[in-house]
């Protein structure tokens, strides 16, 4: 089995920096929690969805 590296789509680079965020809804009803990799690079953010609640409001 191969392992899949992260390449970033603007300048190929591979090191990356990890931060997690939260995304709310428009009207605030659920919260999208989100990690974000930030190619040390460029700066270039990729965004994954991790989970999404309705009662999550912190």
């Amino acid at each position: 089995m191969t392992r899949s590296e992260l390449v970033c789509p603007l300048c190929q680079g591979t090191e990356f920096q990890q931060e997690h965020g939260r995304v709310d809804s428009r009207w605030g009803i659920t919260s999208h929690r989100i990690t974000l990799m930030i190619c040390v690079r460029c700066r270039y953010i990729l965004q994954f969805y991790d989970k999404h609640s309705i009662f999550d409001f912190d």
